[in-house]
């Protein structure tokens, strides 16, 4: 091979590396500028057309700093002595000139020569392109978020105020032939954000308090145009300037209702007006409960977790509190107002969670605090959620003996045994750095041993018999039913084997005289004891603590309870005259008489009772009378009330009674659909005692089943 065709063979490899260092180059300016570009879009609301720019000016810095049309051929002979061993690290050679070489390197230049001339050197040799794609696609998808995401803005925008505006159905209307076209626009209120829509139809559901403006453009020159609405008032339409055959209109719609247009005498029919109410905020307060007591180790705050719901947008909300401390005359109330850590900004839903620091409110032990949720809309409507009450468990009022001589105690002893096992278990806190360890590992024990012996001496008020039962569910874990007692059972013993199927000392507890209330609390105040015992077994006196405070106040609630009250006033009668006593005259007593006068004409019951009937014959085929036409038009009266309170039940029922006043054909289960809707203006009937039916023969058995238990 000359010399020639080896260095066209080099020159081939160096023109395709520098080409792919421009297209590498090309590939990270491109993604750089994508990526700040999105930025801009994203925070500063520039314009994509940044990313041309950008692209020039990163790639003119890379050409610069890189210096890409000057790709080194001693860099690329390096590349390829360490990517192909077939070259012997020998391709510098080709770049010397033959004069310059040895005998033996003129050799190896001539060998390398052909070598590299066969072999097959990639476009992409020595560089990988995987990661400039990846992190060009990356930023390309980056960049078409960025210019989208505007776009998905205003749609979400428009289709939340697409969700609260429920648009009306297309339904089929009747429109007089006098009008050629008319458009109805509604401009909602501006606290609802929503814009302003058009429609083409004259059944209407808008927003309360949206202004609406109807345009009528008519085919031949009228004299009037009105608008008749709940079959009541009667407004004329003005002719536009310049204009005489297009008339407009404007209304503020604050009620549902109905309306009809009015062209020269000719009417249309009835269109809906279906007015969507806005409500205030709804809250909804998922933490803390209604009723919160804070015991003793307890961490004196509480998580205040609630979610807000608007139709259009919330305004404010905030947290109104009320403190109660004090007793008896002494009482003072300490109101304040804690804002929300949030900015609502008019958002339609909120999800909050406050911490209310008890400590930082000036709460002490015995002191409450009533607090609710208040929030305004944009309407500036207020709504508040239920109170919520939060109290802290005062402990002198615990540890104090009043109100134990007061009343009738049942079991007092028990109460001062609670409330020393407390004394002892603070005074054992109080000791812990002057003693030793074992001794105080002893002292907590021995409280324990107390605590269970007070322990066990309730569980007979609920029937327990022995340490095993006490507080447990009597599940079949219990020693009563183990494996050698159903050893022990006989064969053909029915009382062994109902025994062991049976469990009888289920109702030991039904066997005390306490209700049901006051048993669930004795078995809170067992639970109780049994922590606070498990704690003292462990020498962890300080995490029983808590336990044992709150089993006392369960105990005093019980006390409270127990107690037995006797009303301190008497009843006074008047004296009885008794020279006057079986004198009394009866001549002037008489029976009692009901007069009641009885219209059926005039009672709107009846008349309602009167059309069902006319419309059943009707069914029939039947022509309807003068008389009975009479009769419809009143019930017409009642339909119109009702459709301009609510059209959507009421409108199409009296669309169908005017085709029927008029006489016009009307089907079966169009006439069954205004009964229904008559039958709902019916008023509710009262239920009345009913005598049951009694199949024949059962006296007899009863007679004879009470005859039996009399034997008995």
């Amino acid at each position: 091979m000359n010399k020639l065709q080896s260095n066209s063979a080099l020159t081939r490899i160096i023109h395709r590396q520098r080409i792919a260092f421009f297209l590498i180059s090309f590939s990270n300016s491109m993604s750089i500028s994508a990526v700040v570009t999105s930025l801009a879009i994203l925070f500063f609301k520039a314009s994509y057309y940044w990313v041309v720019p950008i692209f020039f000016a990163l790639l003119a810095i890379s050409a610069f700093f890189s210096n890409l049309w000057k790709v080194k051929p001693k860099s690329i002979i390096s590349l390829l002595d360490q990517s192909y061993s077939c070259l012997e690290e020998s391709s510098g050679l080709l770049l010397k000139m033959d004069n310059d070489l040895t005998g033996l390197e003129v050799l190896q230049k001539q060998k390398v020569g052909n070598v590299l001339s066969n072999t097959e050197v990639p476009f992409f040799f020595a560089q990988k392109m995987y990661k400039p794609i990846c992190f060009l696609a990356l930023s390309f998808l980056l960049l078409s978020f960025s210019v989208l995401y505007p776009s998905l803005q205003i749609s979400k925008h428009v289709k939340d105020s697409a969700s609260n505006i429920v648009l009306t159905p297309a339904i089929k209307e009747v429109i007089p032939g006098a009008i050629s076209s008319f458009k109805v626009t509604i401009s909602p209120p501006s606290y609802t954000r929503n814009t302003i829509r058009s429609q083409e139809q004259f059944n209407l559901k808008v927003e309360s308090g949206a202004i609406v403006e109807w345009r009528i453009k008519t085919t031949q020159r009228i004299e009037n145009l009105s608008i008749a609405f709940n079959n009541k008032s009667k407004i004329k339409m003005r002719r536009v300037s310049g204009k005489p055959s297009e008339w407009s209109f404007t209304q503020k719609v604050n009620s549902n209702g109905f309306y009809q247009v009015d062209l020269d005498g000719v009417k249309s029919e009835l269109y809906q007006i279906a007015v969507i109410p806005d409500l205030p905020v709804r809250i909804q307060i998922s933490s803390p409960k209604q009723r919160t007591i804070i015991d003793v180790g307890q961490p004196q705050s509480i998580v205040l977790t609630t979610s807000l719901v608007d139709d259009y947008g919330i305004s404010t909300a905030f947290i109104a509190a009320t403190m109660a401390s004090g007793k008896g005359e002494g009482v003072s109330f300490t109101e304040k107002r804690l804002p929300f850590n949030s900015n609502f900004s008019g958002q339609k839903t909120a999800k909050l969670r406050e911490v209310i620091d008890l400590k930082s409110l000036g709460m002490k032990p015995g002191d409450e605090l009533y607090f609710y949720v208040s929030a305004t809309d944009n309407h500036n409507q207020h709504s508040r959620s239920d109170v919520y009450f939060v109290s802290i468990v005062d402990t002198t009022e615990l540890m104090s003996l009043a109100g134990i001589s007061n009343g009738v105690n049942l079991v007092p002893e028990y109460f001062r045994s609670q409330r020393q096992i407390i004394i002892d278990t603070e005074k054992l806190l109080k000791d812990r750095s002057t003693i030793q360890d074992q001794q105080f590992k002893d002292r907590s024990n021995e409280i324990g041993i107390d605590q269970k012996l007070l322990r066990l001496r309730y569980g007979k008020f609920l029937g327990e018999e022995s340490e095993t039962e006490i507080g447990a569910d009597h599940d079949h874990e219990d020693g009563d039913h183990d494996d050698k007692a159903n050893a022990d059972v006989k064969f053909g013993d029915v009382k062994s084997i109902m025994d062991q199927y049976a469990h009888k000392h289920d109702i030991a507890e039904d066997a005390t005289f306490f209700e049901p209330e006051l048993k669930a609390q004795l078995k809170a105040v067992l639970t109780e004891m049994w922590s606070s015992e498990l704690r003292l077994r462990t020498y962890k006196p300080q995490e029983a603590l808590p336990y044992e405070y709150k089993a006392l106040r369960l105990l005093k609630d019980l006390q409270q309870k127990s107690r037995a009250y006797v009303a301190k006033t008497t009843v006074k009668t008047s004296q009885l005259k008794l020279e006057k006593r079986l004198t009394g005259e009866l001549d002037k007593i008489l029976s009692p008489v009901l007069n009641e006068s009885f219209k059926p004409g005039d009672d709107r019951e009846f008349v309602l009772r009167q059309a069902l009937a006319i419309l059943e014959v009707k069914k029939s085929g039947l022509l309807i009378n003068p008389k009975h036409l009479d009769i419809l038009r009143k019930v017409e009266g009642e339909l119109i009330v009702s459709a301009s309170d609510n059209p959507q039940i009421y409108l199409p029922a009296l669309k169908k009674f005017r085709k029927l006043l008029s006489q016009r054909p009307l089907a079966a289960i169009e006439i069954s659909s205004i009964q229904k809707v008559i039958m709902r203006l019916l008023p509710n009937g009262q239920a009345k005692p009913v005598v049951a039916e009694r199949l024949p023969g059962v006296t007899l058995y009863e007679g004879y089943y009470n005859n039996l238990n009399k034997g008995g």
